[in-house]
Order: structure tokens, then C-alpha cells, then sequence
């Protein structure tokens, strides 16, 4: 008996087999063929809208599980949105310009970069961005992923670059837009700047050090208390390659320091709670030690010290910033490699009480350029410090560790910090009204506020230029004559308008004096000779840039957007950036309502 004809089922065109992989790139051209965003969107028309405003992904490789992740969850609040009365549009984006991109091009061997004009270059990376652009689209729709695809928005249209010039104008006008020079995240295989949001923690071998500096003028404070030819100031650093950098040690002014004797019959100054622990580390009994005096920082303050390795002083400084955290309270200081550093030499030399300047003797590639040490690569130039230090007698202790030390998000290796003449944002003009902002923004999950207002709390101001090519322009100018740096809404408007027509190519295409106004002027000193700035903008203040060139100009969008969807990294970067930007245009954060993935 054949039981199939005793089941009773109903007749339906359903295949007997699922046979996706054969029906899927049917039901996806049915979906684009019926327009079916299009529909689905026309049909809210006139309803309340919601906007979620798309972070854009790197237009750099094929699709992977964290960006197929970020796509479908935001197609499913999109769906959702239009589904339940809401008309909800949604512009996919890209992110194109930055040194991922053009590092891959100057691989390829077919690309002779030394016979290419910088925008023939630029071109080339160009296309390589569309490139992978289509190829993302493809695999995205294939996700099932409805939005515009036929008209996204990409950070190398002119279109978008014209505005972004726009927003770097208004903040210029704003004078939140400076150029100055200090020790920045450099990357010396790149050879350029790095933001905040580009730095990667990682694990990294190091060799810390204590050294002694002989004591040279004590302003006639410590004769009384021990032999002056025997005196050392004791510093301590993870970083030997920076003490051809030393010109000063930071002594805090609260707290008690000892002159100690040890059993060498030597003398260090060192703070008075890690004495202990300084001698532990180079195996010094510190019962056989003797006290000689105890002094304030205060007291030590514009004594100078011997530099170990170099004929020349380092000065005692007072700073806030020593701790007893770790060392031995006597902070090596080097104003050409840390920002701390930096600062507190640079409070001394306003002040007239010293002239310490900002040596930086490390060059773009992270070659020693002083004179012991000239033409060594600062990793090799490391071992060589400590090996002349011990050799001279300077070395107080040593110890190989291991320490969590910043790389290059990019190129993985490890970076420096290195003062560098750099185009900077004030983000310390506008942190009070970011903070201020959170209040009004929907947190998802909420512990997201207390991030991004601690972040913005402790950042320091934004470094947005870069030392490469492919990028938008930093578009100013500087006058040949009086040395003065131009960027006007005069000439904001006239670039702008230039690169909206021809894009930003034109900017190494043409003479400065055709990218001014005509008839345009030095404002300082009348005459008319100019250069312009090499220059780019850093990547993120493109993506940074977004809610003007997108969200502000479609008119079926809003600004700001309902809501921005990334991962949870992105509070140092994208949400960061974009924040930023427009609370300097407008006064206003760019979103209402900031979800991350994982929240529930």
C-alpha cells in the first residue's frame, strides 16, 4: 500500500528542496528589480521619521563577521523602523582616504610611485577604495541588507571633501584651529602623526633603568650635608633611547626627599618612599644606607645636574605630575618625547627662569640624530644608552620587563612620541559643552556616557594632519613674505567650491596662486606670494565629518540622527570625531541616541 496517498497535504508551489544556493541570487535580483527599499521606504512617506546615520566601514577588503555583524543589526532596526510606521531611510557609507589604503597601493609593483605626480598617485588610490567599494556593496546586498546602494555616500566624492573643507573652515574661524609643536604619537615606519584612536596597546619587551646625574650647581643648599663631587640626582626610565633627550629631572615640590648614602659612599636624591625600593632594585642594602638630610622638592628646584653622556646641564624642575607610583621621584625629562615633559619645560621658558627649548634628536624614521649617537635607529640606539651608561658609570640598576606600550594601529610596530610641528584642534575649547552634551543623548548600554565623558575629560587636543598624500588637503596657505598662516572664509569658500567641481586633486594639481581668489592678498602684509600647506587631514576627521556632508545636506535625513550603531570601540573613535566636530560648528552632538553592539 502506498501510504504517500493516504496523507492528505496541501498543494503549494514550494519546491520539495530548499536549494538556496541556487535560488538566493534569484531572490536577491527579485528584491533589487522591485526596488524593494525604494517601496518599503515611499510607503512612510509623511509618517514620523527616524534616521540611523551609517558609520562607514574601511573600503579595504572584503566584508568580515565584525562588518557583516554591524550591517545586518543595523538593517534589522531600519526594517523594524519602516515596518511599524516610521519612515526610516538609510544611506550606507565609506570611509576611503587614509594610509592603509595607500600603503597597499605602494605595494603593488605595478605602481612606480617615484615616476607619478602625487595626483596620479592619488588616483591610484582612488581606485583601488572603488575597487573594494564594489566589492563590499556586492557582498553586503547578498546579506540581504536593503538601503541605498545606488547612491551612498564616500568620503572621496567631491562633494563630500568640499564640505568637510567647510567644516575645518568654520572651526578655523572659530580659532579652534591651531598650529603648534609638541610630542605627538609618531610612527616611524609610516613617518607620520597619530591620533588617540589610532594607538594600539600591546605587550613589548623593555629595559628600565636608574641613572645617576652628578649634581653640578646646588645653588649652595646641599654642601652642608654631604660631598658634592659624590651627589647624584637618580632617574629612572623605560625608555634609554630618550636620555639623549634629557635636559631636565622634575622633582615634585610636596614631597620629602633624602639625600642617602650608600655603602659606595656615594649620595643619591631620591624620593623619600621609594628609597627603599630604588636600592632594593640595584641590589643596595638599604639598612647599611645612611640619611644624610631630607628636603622638600621645593628646596631643589633650578639646581642643575650633569648630563651622564653629553657635556651640557639638566636642569631641576618642580612638576605635579611626579608620583611615587614607581622610580625613584626624580623624572627624567626629555620635552622633545613626552607630553608632560613638554609641558613643564615649556612652563619654565615662558616663565624666563630657563632656556630649555625642545630638542628633538630623533628624526621622521626613528633615527638618532645627536651627535654620540647619530644614524642609529632609536630600538638599536636603545642597548647602546645602556651599555655606555654602565660602561661610564652611570648606571644605577637594570631590569628586562615586559609592559604594555603603544603601536600603530596600522603597521603594528611599536611608535614614539616625538615633538613635531602639527595642525591641532582645541578640543579643551569645547570639552565642557561635549561633556555637557551627554546628558541629552540615549546611552545603549548606559556605562557608554560615563566612557565617552571620560574620555573627552582626559583627551588632549586633537592632532589633524598627517604626513602623507592620501587624504583631503589641510587648506591653508602661508605668505612667502611675512611668514603669516591664511585660512580665511574667503579663501574656506573659494577651496571648497574648487573641490566640489573638481575635487580635491586639484590641490596638487594647481599653483597656489590658483587656488586663491583672484586678486587675493596677504591679510598681514598685503603682498601676494604664497605656498600651501602638504599636509592631509587626518582619516577620522573625515568619517569625523560625516553628519555635515551626509546627514545635514540630504533633505530626507536629519540632523543630528536618531541614532549611530557601531561597536564599543568606536567611542575613541568615530563617536569621538563626530562629536567633536559638531559641537565646534554647531554646538550640538551629531546623534540622539548611541547603541553599541552586545547591548540589550
Amino acid at each position: 500500500m502506498d501510504y504517500n496517498q493516504t496523507v492528505h497535504l496541501p498543494q503549494t508551489d514550494f519546491p520539495m528542496r530548499a536549494g538556496l544556493p541556487k535560488r538566493e541570487p534569484d531572490m536577491l535580483q527579485e528584491m533589487q528589480d522591485h526596488e524593494l527599499y525604494h517601496k518599503m521606504v515611499k510607503r512612510n512617506e509623511g509618517k514620523p521619521s527616524f534616521v540611523l546615520h551609517d558609520g562607514p566601514p574601511y573600503a579595504n577588503g572584503n566584508i568580515h563577521i565584525g562588518t557583516a555583524l554591524n550591517k545586518i543589526l543595523k538593517d534589522i532596526i531600519v526594517k523594524h523602523k519602516n515596518m511599524t510606521g516610521h519612515y526610516a531611510p538609510y544611506v550606507p557609507g565609506w570611509d576611503t582616504h587614509g594610509l592603509p589604503i595607500e600603503s597597499a597601493v605602494l605595494k603593488d609593483k605595478k605602481v612606480k610611485r617615484d615616476e607619478m605626480t602625487t595626483a596620479q598617485f592619488r588616483t591610484k588610490c582612488r581606485e583601488y577604495a572603488e575597487g573594494y567599494i564594489a566589492k563590499m556593496t556586492e557582498q553586503f546586498q547578498r546579506l540581504g541588507v536593503l538601503g541605498e546602494w545606488e547612491n551612498p555616500y564616500i568620503t572621496l566624492l567631491p562633494e563630500f571633501e568640499a564640505k568637510q573643507i567647510e567644516v575645518f573652515g568654520k572651526m578655523a574661524e572659530k580659532g579652534l584651529i591651531y598650529k603648534g609643536m609638541k610630542p605627538v604619537y609618531w610612527c616611524p615606519a609610516d613617518q607620520t602623526a597619530l591620533a588617540e584612536a589610532e594607538i594600539e596597546y600591546a605587550d613589548d619587551p623593555c629595559t628600565t633603568i636608574f641613572v645617576k646625574f652628578p649634581v653640578r650647581d646646588d645653588k649652595g643648599k646641599l654642601g652642608q650635608y654631604a660631598d658634592l663631587s659624590k651627589l647624584y640626582f637618580v632617574i629612572w626610565t623605560t625608555t634609554p633611547w630618550t636620555i639623549p633627550g634629557n635636559f631636565a629631572i622634575c622633582l615634585n615640590a610636596e614631597f620629602d626627599y633624602v639625600l642617602l648614602q650608600v655603602p659606595s659612599g656615594d649620595v643619591y636624591v631620591l624620593a623619600k618612599d621609594l628609597a627603599e625600593s630604588v636600592c632594593k632594585a640595584a641590589h643596595i642594602d638599604y639598612e647599611a644606607c645612611q640619611v644624610l638630610a631630607t628636603l622638600k622638592g621645593s628646596e631643589f628646584e633650578l639646581m642643575t645636574a650633569t648630563h651622564p653622556l653629553f657635556d651640557r646641564e639638566s636642569v631641576i624642575l618642580n612638576g605635579e605630575h611626579v608620583t611615587l607610583d614607581a622610580g625613584s621621584g626624580c623624572v627624567h625629562t626629555a620635552p622633545g618625547f613626552g607630553a608632560e615633559d613638554f609641558q613643564i619645560c615649556q612652563q619654565y621658558d615662558k616663565a624666563g627662569l630657563t632656556h630649555i627649548g625642545v630638542p628633538v634628536p630623533v628624526n621622521a624614521k626613528g633615527v638618532m640624530t645627536d651627535e654620540r649617537y647619530n644614524g642609529q635607529f632609536y630600538a638599536k640606539g636603545n642597548d647602546m644608552v645602556v651599555e655606555d651608561l654602565e660602561k661610564e658609570g652611570f648606571l644605577v640598576a637594570k631590569e628586562n620587563i615586559t609592559h604594555s606600550y603603544p603601536h600603530c594601529w596600522r603597521c603594528k610596530n611599536p611608535i614614539i612620541y616625538r615633538a613635531t610641528e602639527q595642525w591641532f584642534c582645541s578640543v579643551d575649547a569645547i570639552k565642557d559643552a561635549a561633556v555637557k552634551s551627554c546628558d541629552s543623548i540615549q546611552w545603549k548600554p548606559e556605562w557608554g556616557k560615563e566612557r565617552m565623558i571620560s574620555m573627552i575629560s582626559e583627551r588632549n587636543d586633537w592632532c589633524i594632519s598627517r604626513q602623507r598624500v592620501w587624504g583631503v588637503p589641510i587648506p591653508i596657505f602661508y605668505c612667502d613674505d611675512c611668514g603669516a598662516d591664511i585660512v580665511t572664509p574667503e579663501t574656506i569658500a573659494h577651496v571648497a567650491q574648487l573641490f566640489r567641481e573638481h575635487g580635491s586633486n586639484i590641490w596638487f594639481d594647481k599653483e597656489p596662486a590658483d587656488l586663491l581668489p583672484e586678486g587675493f592678498v596677504c591679510p598681514k602684509c598685503g603682498k601676494a606670494h604664497f605656498s600651501k600647506e602638504s599636509d592631509i587631514m587626518d582619516v577620522w576627521f573625515d568619517s569625523g565629518s560625516t553628519w555635515a556632508a551626509v546627514a545635514a545636506e540630504r533633505p530626507y535625513l536629519k540632523y543630528p540622527a536618531d541614532l549611530y550603531l557601531e561597536g564599543g570601540d568606536q567611542y575613541r573613535g568615530w563617536f569621538q570625531s563626530s562629536m567633536l566636530t559638531s559641537i565646534a560648528v554647531n554646538g550640538v552632538a551629531p546623534y540622539h541616541q548611541i547603541a553599541t553592539h552586545g547591548w540589550t
